[in-house]
């Protein structure tokens, strides 16, 4: 029987696809990104993770088995050398997936200037700066593809999210209109939406049963079937595809939902012990 796990097309169809080629993964060391490194290498694909966090990269590089390269997304040279490198070690890049990312929560009034900054500089700048590095490659080439890590939250709207739902939306639509200056060139940009991800960024909230929560499992095959069969947009898991609708919901509808979900509280009342080690990683502090 095809496996449905990837999407519309089974493993050994994916492994067809993938095999041999070359993938790098910002954001690679913990969490989707190194779970997207495992199954790539299990379709076939050979794998590089980069991440600012020098130590867990080593670590989770060496456990895996592929090239990892320490990278800071919001530093445009670092980009640029974590892409030289790879394809010193590999060869020349066929897919960059732009994982890196950050979600601080809790009241916009209380937000640092700092912690703003830091939020779009990794979230979004630093996913428009991956992309336009890698496509001035590919498309030289005529080939490749360039998959951006957005979330649900680009769709929905909540309180104690803005910083992030902003960012989020930005990289959906940046996505989308980069695609279709590129697909001409050769080169496709998808978009995958993860829904809650059981991953740090969740660490300290309170999640009920109308708030949807995956393993990084469900998020990483989205990420490996788009690769295999690019799209534009794809929802993960494929249940949460109608957030693309919510921009036209009727706004009463909208705040009734987050009250009777709890999405009206959950990322204004969290557990701050909780979220500690999470928020001085975030941050870019050292923890305990």
């Amino acid at each position: 029987m095809r496996s449905n796990r990837f999407g519309r097309i089974g493993h050994d169809e994916v492994r067809a696809r993938l095999a041999d080629k070359v993938v790098v993964i910002t954001g690679g060391a913990r969490g989707i990104g190194l779970e997207t490194a495992r199954q790539l290498l299990d379709a076939g694909a050979r794998v590089a993770i980069g991440d600012v966090d020098n130590e867990v990269l080593a670590k989770a590089a060496a456990d895996l088995g592929v090239e990892g390269v320490e990278v800071d997304v919001t530093d445009r040279a670092s980009f640029a050398a974590f892409l030289d490198e790879v394809e010193q070690r590999l060869g020349p890049v066929d897919v960059l997936i732009n994982n890196a990312g950050i979600m601080p929560v809790g009241s916009f009034l209380e937000f640092d200037d700092a912690l703003i900054r830091r939020t779009f500089d990794i979230d979004l700048i630093g996913v428009i700066t991956g992309s336009q590095l890698a496509a001035q490659r590919m498309t030289t080439r005529r080939s490749g593809q360039i998959v951006n890590i957005a979330s649900v939250a680009g769709r929905l709207p909540m309180p104690g999210l803005a910083v992030y739902n902003a960012a989020k939306s930005g990289v959906i639509e940046f996505s989308e209109a980069l695609d279709a200056e590129l697909s001409d060139h050769g080169v496709r940009v998808s978009t995958v939406m993860p829904t809650f991800t059981r991953t740090g960024l969740i660490s300290g909230l309170a999640t009920n049963r109308y708030i949807q929560t995956v393993e990084p499992e469900v998020v990483a095959a989205a990420v490996v079937g788009v690769i295999a069969e690019p799209r534009t947009r794809v929802a993960a898991p494929r249940a949460m595809r109608w957030v693309d609708a919510n921009p036209v919901f009727p706004q009463a509808f909208k705040r009734l939902t987050r009250r009777r979900t709890g999405l009206d509280r959950i990322f204004l009342d969290y557990d701050s012990a909780g979220r500690a080690d999470y928020d001085a990683r975030m941050r870019g502090r050292a923890t305990s």
